[in-house]
């Protein structure tokens, strides 16, 4: 295995290509059950006929958890969108496109949603009073079993030389409500200081989808706590202003 041609450095992991594989070689500190777990999910994602990087070995690497990969050649939304910022709107269409065919997809083994997110909110930094607002809003909302991706933006969605869309990173996938999942995409436009994106991904979202945009909203407070618990101090503090905004227009 050649490990000499970095594509990513992320926080706790980076990833190489070597030839028509990816090596994503995780930090020497990283949860092994986290790895474990990310590789079932993509194992499991694989099994739904989404067009995903197929896994072809867990490893270690110099004492690291490392999981290799197909490496899938061509350019993510994001480097589209850069590059060509005169045709983003169609961009976010092919993100919310790609969004959807996810959501038309179960795969009933996956980690349930609502799971998910109660453990999450039980763990954030905010009071007991707001926290059980919030268990009892989440708890209130209805319970789907679509396949959910957790952490959808134009960087996790690669455009092959022939137009074809390919999925990656499905660490935090889980089956739930597709409406908990796009408010997710939207947080992330506006982490990213993408408001305009934001708020044009979804209006087409729920134009799309046939979902009313107070429903996508009411998910927002429940989706900015769970997503507190990780993350950089100043991403926490962004995500806890969200907790307070109970009720939209």
């Amino acid at each position: 295995m050649k490990l000499d041609r970095v594509i990513a450095v992320r926080n706790n992991k980076t990833i190489y290509r070597d030839g028509d594989t990816c090596v994503k070689v995780f930090n020497a500190d990283y949860s092994k059950a986290d790895v474990l777990n990310e590789a079932l999910n993509q194992s499991r994602i694989e099994e739904t006929g989404l067009n995903i990087p197929k896994i072809l070995e867990v490893t270690m690497v110099d004492g690291k958890w490392t999981i290799v990969s197909e490496f899938i050649k061509g350019k993510t939304l994001a480097q589209l969108m850069d590059e060509d910022p005169d045709n983003k709107d169609k961009y976010i269409e092919t993100l919310v496109d790609v969004q959807l065919e996810i959501n038309s997809k179960t795969c009933p083994l996956l980690n349930k949603l609502k799971d998910k997110m109660n453990r999450k909110i039980s763990a954030c930094e905010l009071d007991a009073t707001t926290r059980y607002d919030l268990h009892t809003r989440l708890d209130s909302m209805p319970k789907h079993n679509k396949v959910c991706h957790g952490d959808l933006n134009p960087s996790n969605i690669i455009i092959t030389e022939d137009g074809t869309p390919f999925i990656l990173d499905w660490a935090h996938a889980t089956q739930g409500n597709a409406s908990a999942d796009a408010a997710r995409t939207y947080l992330l436009f506006w982490l990213n200081g993408d408001i305009t994106g934001a708020h044009k991904y979804l209006d087409l979202f729920c134009e799309k989808s046939n979902t009313a945009k107070q429903y996508v909203q009411k998910w927002m407070p429940i989706v900015a706590a769970s997503q507190s618990v990780k993350g950089n101090e100043k991403e926490r503090e962004f995500l806890l202003s969200w907790v307070d905004v109970v009720d939209y227009e």
